[in-house]
């Protein structure tokens, strides 16, 4: 396969995709966005064919569990130079520190990204508001976007999805021992622990949290809608453990993104404008460390469900 790019070009750019400031915090690569553009125009024509739709094609929206973008994988369609330029992309979404676990997830679910699916919508070349254009790769546990605001008002481009299977068996143990994002669950579970049993009463919920139908999950629910405790009704203290939660949920993704999606959610009253569940009918091991909970309010949700093993949804709007 023959492809109109210019080595020196891509290596330049993913030579400063790689780069990190000295000293011992290490900086985040540079936007992903400028080497997501640069593989739009390193495209042949057939592969435009498979991975190019216009920017406002429905299938940018979409979110799940388990999907893939276009049938083509990465490791069948892009040469090997553009498979590279993608993983850089990637890891550009991630925060630094956390993109080893990350890749990680992403090996023990799927092998590698070759064995994940990207396309890209609308075109990197335009200027002002016409120059909307989103990279999405979707894939096992995977729904990430590089949007460069593009899509006004919603946090890391549109809905995301994240997740793991630790080990060869679905059903993990009740400690889910080597699971990368069980860590955002057990700080949850601090919040319970906190609560006192009429708070706990109300933050416990019997029934089975949202449905799961693609991207229904992540439709927003007004007010009157929402079930659990509102995290208004919490003590100073409490809030201050809602406050680590969603530091703990920002932390594997890129500071731009962290600082965009806290921002409209402070817009909209902070933490104290969340509502916080917990849900027990899908307790493992009976052990009462809820394994699915959730923080949402009329223009946030962030669903994480832990049974059998962890699948998240997020989505965050102004």
């Amino acid at each position: 396969m023959s492809v109109n790019l210019d080595r020196r070009d891509f290596l330049k750019a993913a030579a400063a995709a790689a780069t990190t400031a000295p000293g011992p915090a290490a900086k985040a690569p540079a936007q992903p966005e400028t080497l997501a553009a640069t593989l739009y125009h390193s495209l042949t024509p057939e592969q435009r064919g498979h991975v190019c739709f216009p920017f406002d094609d429905p299938l940018r929206s979409k979110v799940d569990a388990n999907w893939f973008i276009v049938p083509k994988k990465v490791g069948e369609l892009f040469t090997a130079d553009q498979q590279k330029m993608i993983e850089e992309i990637f890891r550009g979404l991630h925060n630094p520190e956390f993109f080893d676990k990350v890749m990680y997830h992403i090996r023990e679910d799927s092998g590698s990204l070759a064995n994940y699916s990207v396309a890209l919508f609308g075109e990197p070349s335009g200027k002002g508001k016409q120059n909307r254009f989103e990279f999405v790769l979707t894939g096992r546990h995977c729904t990430i976007r590089a949007d460069g605001d593009s899509v006004e008002g919603a946090a890391f481009g549109g809905p995301i999805m994240y997740g793991h299977q630790a080990g060869k068996n679905g059903l993990e143990p009740a400690s889910h021992p080597n699971n990368v994002y069980w860590y955002q669950a057990q700080r949850a579970n601090e919040v319970f622990q906190a609560l006192d049993s009429k708070q706990r009463e109300t933050a416990l919920i019997k029934t089975a949290p949202r449905a799961e139908a693609k991207s229904k999950t992540v439709e927003f629910r007004s007010k009157e809608s929402l079930v659990g405790l509102p995290v208004a009704d919490m003590t100073k203290d409490q809030r201050q453990l809602v406050e680590k939660v969603l530091a703990d949920l920002l932390l594997p993704f890129r500071l731009k993104d962290r600082k965009e999606a806290r921002s409209y959610i402070d817009a909209a009253g902070g933490v104290s404008s969340l509502w916080m569940s917990f849900y027990k009918n899908l307790d493992i091991g009976n052990d009462g460390v809820w394994d699915v909970w959730q923080l949402e309010s009329p223009n946030m949700v962030w669903y994480f469900r832990g049974y059998p093993h962890v699948h998240t949804w997020v989505n965050i709007k102004a």
